[in-house]
């Protein structure tokens, strides 16, 4: 199949997949062991939030390949040691080249750490709070193929979250960069149509138990 036509590519053990990860040994180990698979653990949710601020601008495949310098920089993204940052570890942040060095991103991550402790206080916990908006099934696409996905940088659900947190402080949360934790999360199944992981995703998200 024609990635650039259908969003598949087919690998070398003949299963179709979605196009994104390029035949890439580490996106592709990313594409079938992580994306979409919902999750529940409060610093995976956190980390992956932040981490996708810090892609706004850049690649995915960057993050992902610094992702395992950013978890020894961040303190394994436990926000409440991360809420304990101070400029000084700004400074010190700034000066890893093993991470990206945006100061405005770093300051971010430390407020919005000191953001999902106050969330948690209210909602119970940031699994909670997500899952609360994952969408109903009249929210998503009837069917989900190549020409859907690509325009769904953003969706009314996103938006929504984005809006509820930027109100409660976070930053760095804009629309498209929620659905991209949505759809990492498991929030979303967006494995196109003929891709050999949405099944196998949608399996796990029907028996995922979700936080309350």
């Amino acid at each position: 199949m024609n990635g650039e036509k259908t969003g598949l590519i087919v690998g070398e053990d003949g299963k179709a997949r979605c196009f994104w990860h390029a035949g890439l040994p580490d996106y592709l180990a990313y594409h079938d062991e992580e994306w979409g698979r919902p999750v529940a653990d409060d610093r995976r949710l956190f980390e992956k939030l932040c981490l996708e601020g810090f892609q706004s601008g850049l690649s995915w495949l960057t993050i992902l390949r610094k992702r395992e310098n950013f978890r020894e920089a961040f303190e394994g993204f436990d926000f409440e040691r991360v809420a304990r940052f101070t400029e000084a570890d700004v400074e010190r942040l700034l000066g890893n080249a093993g991470i990206v060095r945006h100061a405005g991103k770093i300051r971010s991550t430390i407020n919005n750490a000191r953001r999902a402790i106050e969330l948690c206080e209210k909602e119970g916990s940031l699994a909670a709070y997500f899952w609360r908006h994952e969408p109903r099934p009249q929210e998503r696409p009837a069917r989900l193929d190549y020409a859907t996905l690509v325009k769904l940088g953003k969706t009314e659900v996103s938006t929504r979250i984005s809006k509820d947190l930027k109100k409660r402080g976070w930053s760095f949360v804009g629309p498209t960069t929620v659905y991209a934790f949505m759809q990492a999360m498991g929030l979303v199944n967006d494995h196109i149509e003929g891709c050999a992981l949405r099944a196998v995703v949608e399996e796990e998200r029907r028996r995922f138990q979700r936080p309350v």
